[in-house]
């Protein structure tokens, strides 16, 4: 089962984010907090809150242990622009963006997830050529 938390417009642009998301990407619950207090990014404070907000999700909604749960995917994407300029000599304006970002967090269970990477694992073994035999046979 997938649990899913989405902010919508927060005001750090996604490049900051996506540093940030990168580190806590496919780890534990447990561990991607610990990573995301020690940072000193700006951009650690909305991706911790968003994480927990999944969290309470998955164990409110959904009924699952907070200890069987892996972050399984961080979608960092463009959000609305804040069009914004800077006033300059002879009357002439300097534009520009104040970015935001959209986040999503998914999360699934540990037990499923390894499952599913161990019949992965099995299908690219059994895979054969067109000739019928195995792909990779011993000499």
């Amino acid at each position: 089962m997938e649990i899913k938390a989405i902010a919508k417009s927060v005001r750090v642009s996604t490049r900051k984010i996506s540093l940030v998301a990168d580190m806590v990407r496919h780890l534990s619950i447990d561990d991607a907090l610990i990573t995301l207090e020690s940072k000193h990014k700006r951009a650690a404070l909305p991706l911790a809150k968003l994480l927990k907000s999944a969290v309470a999700n998955a164990v409110n909604n959904a009924g699952l242990d907070k200890n069987n749960l892996v972050i399984e995917s961080i979608n960092v994407s463009g959000g609305p622009a804040l069009k914004r300029f800077w006033p300059s000599t002879r009357g002439r304006i300097h534009p520009y963006k104040k970015r935001s970002t959209n986040i999503r967090i998914v999360l699934k269970e540990k037990i499923k997830a390894v499952a599913k990477k161990a019949e992965e694992k099995k299908e690219v073994k059994v895979k054969e050529n067109k000739k019928g035999e195995k792909a990779n046979p011993k000499k």
